[in-house]
């Protein structure tokens, strides 16, 4: 099936983006939308702590699998996500994740274009401290590191 009726502003040439133990690639961003999508690169025995932010998210599992914690109104939910599957993340809805497995995981996310201007401002920071400065000035919390 073509998607060739899909006009996307291409991120050629682009560097990828190191924020905690993660490589960050922006692939596309959807003209006329706020709609950005990156490719997620997760090393094994990489996390992302804990966090929420006023963005909401769509994570589709490309390779690897993930251990997705998310916080719901029954309290924090637990699972393990593989190749194939989409997670939904609301706006505000504290979650993180963490690979497992002894194998890289790689995911793609979609993210509103808030979310890409703060990875894209991380980029220059490559420790945690750091990035969570840049995260809280962008109205990100982190809840657990």
């Amino acid at each position: 099936m073509s998607n060739s009726f899909v006009t996307t502003h291409a991120q050629s040439g682009a560097k990828p983006i190191f924020a905690m133990d993660d490589q960050f690639e922006h692939r596309a961003r959807l003209e006329g939308t706020w709609l950005n999508i990156f490719d997620v690169t997760v090393p094994s025995g990489g996390r992302t702590p804990l966090h929420r932010h006023a963005s909401p998210e769509i994570f589709r599992i490309i390779e690897g699998r993930l251990k997705i914690r998310r916080m719901t109104d029954q309290g924090l939910e637990e699972f393990e996500a593989t190749a194939g599957d989409i997670v939904r993340i609301d706006a505000d809805q504290a979650h993180g994740y963490s690979n497992p497995g002894p194998e890289t995981a790689l995911f793609s996310a979609v993210i509103d274009s808030e979310m890409a201007e703060f990875f894209e401002a991380a980029a220059s920071r490559q420790t945690t401290d750091r990035v969570t400065v840049v995260a809280n000035s962008d109205g990100a919390t982190t809840l657990a590191a």
